[in-house]
């Protein structure tokens, strides 16, 4: 079997299992957790395949044209370089961990059919981004993944959360996709194809006439459906679906497309030193004011949401110094510890007996209870604090170290300013990540909260998935930059001493003094009374999170309602505290930019149509219905009354003709 061929069945075997899915779910429900899972996972058996061929060599090109489509041809193209194929791969892993875990989480849910086909489906929607080599083949599996994080965010759409949550995503990528499409047309338009290639050469030729209009065209859609500011924030919202749903969102498909696609035709970026500039303040802006927004949530979900929003950003920031390597590096490495926090998120919620939106101040007694969840949660922690050795300290390093090789002139694919943007930002995010992942660890595993029913062990699937994802979270790191060179254009991505020493340096400091932190306040916290405990029903992990939800409460009574005063994010931030849990009221300036004035018009057309318009429509209807009447009204059915009238007619007839001929 050619490596073409087994390209193309990677996206079709999870589609085709999204389609028996749902046409069996209801008639033969004993086949939808086979139909979710091994699709799924022969698609990874077939990624691993594409990847042991590909080599990290030269890119593999496909192309047919079904039809003709005019001037600028639609062609279904493959183009598969060693970036797609680890993506791929990356996709692949994550997904097929997702449908494991979510056969023990969502196991009594009544509508596990339809979300198990609309995982595969948007599982076989990124593996065509990935694969794609036409942009507007990409652009389909681009929409199909926003569909399908419609409909998989709003899971539980009898809750008005999961149902605002899912409308808010849609709208908000939907926001970013205008431009997007615009500047995709534009970028055909001007190249001639919409095959990556062909773009790649007219960019290299110098044939492009508006590089910066089209690149921050691009860059609208990228915003949003990767999360970064200003279009970020419908994801920390996003955290009403399930948890395996914000898992694979995360991790392997959404969010990374955005990161993706500039990685993909960054040359075309780099054209423009205007748009790298634009993409470097975008990802400064966006790691720091996550980072502090993940310091100031109690929901365990939102703060791995802000967190996924500030790693996406020092993937924006490496490509705003021309390095795509350590960019895809970092998406490879975040993957794999990402999604192992939210599948061990959602152990906890299920141990804490909270629902989704789980507090960490009302957590307590859990490490003993979720051990799995606790060693494996304890690991991609400090693989997202990015401590030597695991994962994310070795991808992290290579994100500053090409911004510190921009900033200090030894590379000139990217200007000056945005290496420094990028350099700054990323050790100050290093340092705040640090601090909230230290939060989280303590509040989670070592929290004052009121103790919550023990619900026993979690299904073997779902601890399984988590001490799988726990090896790549510790060891791909230093794999990577030791054995796959040549897989990210021949980047050394081994790491620098300067930029290692202050990015450990800052995040040590920013966990020592967290933690110092929460001794402060659990020291001054021990007079508070905690208070009684209500105790949570039994359930399996996803009814008691779709419960709690539909409850609109939290689990633990009148301990709910006063916050952890334990908490160390309130001492570290002090009067940011409020404004960072608020998201820094983004949402609440887009109500008013955006929300009121179009209520605004709309309540405007609204009058002019009802009042205006409607009367002119009712006077148009009323004056025939007038003359009607009048007419009717003559209409007796009587003969002697149109005989008399037929008289006196000829009588007035002859009367005015008399007149008239003597005036002659």
């Amino acid at each position: 079997m050619t490596t073409t061929t087994l390209a193309v069945l990677v996206p079709l075997l999870p589609f085709l299992g999204a389609a028996a899915g749902l046409l069996l779910g209801r008639t033969a429900p004993g086949f939808v957790r086979p139909l979710a899972v091994l699709p799924t996972l022969a698609a990874l058996v077939l990624a691993v395949f594409v990847v042991a061929r590909q080599g990290g060599g030269g890119a593999i090109d496909a192309v047919t044209e079904l039809t003709p489509t005019g001037s600028v041809p639609v062609e279904l193209a493959l183009h598969i370089d060693g970036f797609a194929a680890l993506v791929a791969v990356l996709v692949g892993t994550v997904a097929t961990c997702v449908q494991i875990y979510s056969t023990g989480y969502l196991r009594d849910d009544p509508r596990y059919a339809s979300y198990a086909a609309l995982v595969s489906l948007f599982t076989s929607a990124m593996f065509l981004v990935v694969y794609s080599g036409d942009l507007m083949v990409l652009l389909v599996g681009w929409e199909v993944m926003g569909i399908c994080s419609y409909f998989l965010v709003g899971h539980y759409w009898e809750t008005p959360e999961a149902s605002a949550a899912s409308l808010k995503a849609f709208l908000v990528t939907k926001l970013g996709d205008v431009p997007f499409l615009i500047g995709l047309l534009a970028l055909a338009t001007e190249a001639g194809s919409f095959r990556i290639t062909k773009i790649l050469g007219a960019v290299a030729s110098g044939s492009l006439d508006h590089p910066t209009l089209i690149a921050l065209l691009l860059l609208a859609g990228v915003a949003g459906k990767s999360a970064q500011f200003p279009l970020h924030t419908w994801l920390p919202d996003a955290m009403a679906g399930p948890t395996p749903v914000s898992a694979l969102i995360h991790a392997a498909t959404m969010v990374a497309a955005g990161v993706y696609f500039v990685a993909r035709l960054l040359p075309l970026f780099e054209a423009s030193r205007a748009a790298m500039v634009v993409l470097a303040v975008m990802a400064a802006v966006t790691m720091v004011g996550s980072a502090l927004a993940a310091l100031a949530q109690d929901d365990i979900k939102r703060v791995l949401a802000y967190s996924t929003i500030g790693q996406l950003g020092y993937m924006t920031g490496a490509l705003a110094t021309g390095d795509r390597g350590a960019a895809v590096f970092h998406l490879l490495s975040h993957g794999a510890f990402k999604a192992l926090l939210f599948l061990a998120a959602g152990v906890i919620i299920h141990a804490a007996g909270t629902n989704s939106l789980a507090a960490m101040s009302r957590m307590r007694g859990l490490r003993d209870r979720v051990p799995d969840a606790y060693w494996t949660m304890t690991v991609a922690l400090l693989a997202l604090a990015a401590i030597p050795p695991f994962s994310g300290f070795f991808s992290k390093e290579s994100v500053l170290g090409a911004a510190e090789h921009v900033a200090t002139g030894h590379t000139g694919y990217a200007p000056g300013a945005a290496g420094w943007t990028v350099l700054v930002a990323g050790l100050i995010t290093a340092l705040l990540t640090a601090a909230y992942a230290t939060r989280l660890w303590l509040l989670a595993f070592r929290g004052r909260g009121a103790e919550a029913p023990d619900h026993g062990r979690q299904p073997l699937a779902m601890n399984a998935v988590l001490w799988a994802l726990a090896i790549p979270s510790l060891a791909l790191g230093g794999l990577t930059f030791r054995l796959l060179p040549d897989w990210f254009d021949d980047h050394a991505l081994t790491p620098t001493l300067t930029t290692s020493v202050l990015g450990t340096g800052v995040a040590l400091v920013g966990g020592i003094v967290t933690y110092a932190a929460w001794r402060h306040t659990t020291a001054l916290a021990a007079r508070t009374p905690l208070g009684a405990v209500a105790a949570h029903p039994e359930g399996d992990a996803g009814l008691v999170e779709a419960e709690a939800i539909a409850s609109h409460r939290p689990a633990y009574g009148d301990v709910a309602s006063a916050p952890d005063p334990s908490d160390p994010g309130r001492l570290l931030l002090g009067p940011v505290h409020r404004h960072a849990a608020a998201g820094f009221h983004l949402d609440a300036v887009y109500t008013a930019l955006f929300v009121r004035p179009v209520r605004a018009g709309a309540s405007l057309v609204r009058f002019l149509d009802r009042e205006v318009v409607d009367t002119y429509v009712r006077a148009a209807g009323a004056l025939p219905r007038l003359l009607g009447a009048a007419v009717r009204r003559a209409q007796t059915g009587n003969v002697q009354t149109y005989v008399s009238a037929l008289l006196a007619g000829t009588v007035v007839l002859a009367v005015a003709a008399v007149l008239v001929a003597t005036g002659a």
